[in-house]
This record gives structure tokens, C-alpha cells and sequence, in this order.
């Protein structure tokens, strides 16, 4: 990096408007910053709640649409709690016979949002793999990763897919980014994704596909 020598600019302004701007500034500043804290205050307490209702329904009717599936490195014994677990509600199931393993790559379409909040009454969505507000099978070009790449609890909801499912997986934060933020979700976050699972492949076994 070059280093140049820095000279004091003539002020363009009068020192009053000056003073006025940083005033705005500083009020518009505070007035965005409880904005946020307002859209997510008590978030870990709502999403213990949210994620605990949810289950809560799952077990309730684990016969019909909802499951209920461990957290894929634990084992029943294992699973003390409610986050211990994800939740899935089965919107349209596949014909494809067999599921990923840890170890293969997928090919899916997903959206991901948070829990319902005062600005957003379905959830902030903070990533899909489709452009556009509507999803189009002829046009969405499926996402390609391995099942390990995702948190836990994605990577469990993979691990119990076949091809062709549509699900809505929510994941508690514990499975997801616990109390950590990533990008534009806050730390204590359930996640919520719509999950369509579209091939997978397990290596020296080639790819199935939808």
C-alpha cells in the first residue's frame, strides 16, 4: 500500500450544519439499532418456544404428515432433549427408494427463513438456491453440496430424505448455529427450510436421480 500525505480539506460547510448532520446522524443510527433489537428481542427465549411447540405437535402426530428424527451423529439414548431432535413436516413424499449418507453429495432446492417476527409474519428468508419470488421446477437449477457441508441439522434432514421429497424442516438453534450469528441470522435461530431433495450421489457408486 502506497502512503501519501494526508492534508486537511477546507471545510465546505458551516460548522452549525455540520453539527445538525451528526445529530441526524446519530438519532437515525440509534433508530435503526433498536429497530433491530426490537424485530429480535427475547429471539432465544421465541425461538425455545417456537422450536418447542412444533415438536410438541410432531410427537403428537408423528403417525400422520409430521416426523421426528435425532440428531444423525446421536443415538436414542443419547438424545436427551427436544433439540436433540429435528422436526419435518411432509409436504409431497418421493418414489425414489434409498437415502444420502454422510458422505455423499446431493443436488436439492431450498429455502431457509427464521421464525415469524414483527416485520416478517412467515419468517425473514434469509437464503434460497432460486432466484425470484416464485419457485419454478423448469427453471430452478438445484444447489450441489455435500451432506457434511451443512449444520447438523440439515444434514440429518438429508440423511432420512428420498428423492423427490418436499419437506419443511425446522431445525433448533443447537443443530443449526446455536449462539453464534452467521451472515444475516442472529444467534439463537431455529431454522426453517423447505427442502426438495433432487439426486444424490455416493462416490464409486454414481449418481440417483429424480
Amino acid at each position: 500500500m502506497n502512503h501519501t500525505t494526508m492534508q486537511t480539506l477546507p471545510c465546505r460547510f458551516p460548522l452549525s450544519f455540520l453539527l445538525l448532520f451528526a445529530f441526524a446522524f446519530f438519532f437515525s443510527s440509534c433508530s435503526e439499532s433498536e429497530e433491530e433489537e426490537s424485530e429480535f428481542a427475547n429471539w432465544q427465549e421465541r425461538n425455545d418456544s417456537y422450536f418447542s411447540d412444533v415438536y410438541n405437535r410432531a410427537v403428537a402426530n408423528s403417525s400422520g404428515e409430521w416426523k421426528v428424527f435425532t440428531q444423525w451423529s446421536l443415538n436414542e439414548e443419547m438424545a436427551t432433549s427436544a433439540d436433540d431432535h429435528i422436526v419435518v413436516q411432509v409436504l409431497q413424499e418421493g418414489k425414489g427408494s434409498g437415502c444420502p449418507l454422510y458422505t455423499d453429495s446431493v443436488r436439492i432446492h431450498y429455502a431457509g427463513s427464521l421464525i415469524p417476527s414483527r416485520s416478517y409474519s412467515d419468517g425473514y428468508t434469509f437464503d434460497k438456491s432460486w432466484t425470484g419470488d416464485s419457485f419454478v421446477t423448469a427453471v430452478a437449477k438445484p444447489y450441489t453440496a455435500k451432506v457434511s457441508d451443512f449444520v447438523d441439522g440439515f444434514s440429518t434432514a438429508l440423511q432420512h430424505m428420498h428423492i423427490g421429497d418436499h419437506w419443511r424442516v425446522y431445525i433448533p438453534y443447537k443443530l443449526g448455529y446455536d449462539d453464534s450469528a452467521s451472515g444475516s441470522i442472529p444467534a439463537y435461530s431455529t431454522l426453517v427450510f423447505d427442502l426438495i431433495l433432487v439426486a444424490y450421489n455416493r462416490p464409486g457408486a454414481g449418481a440417483v436421480s429424480w
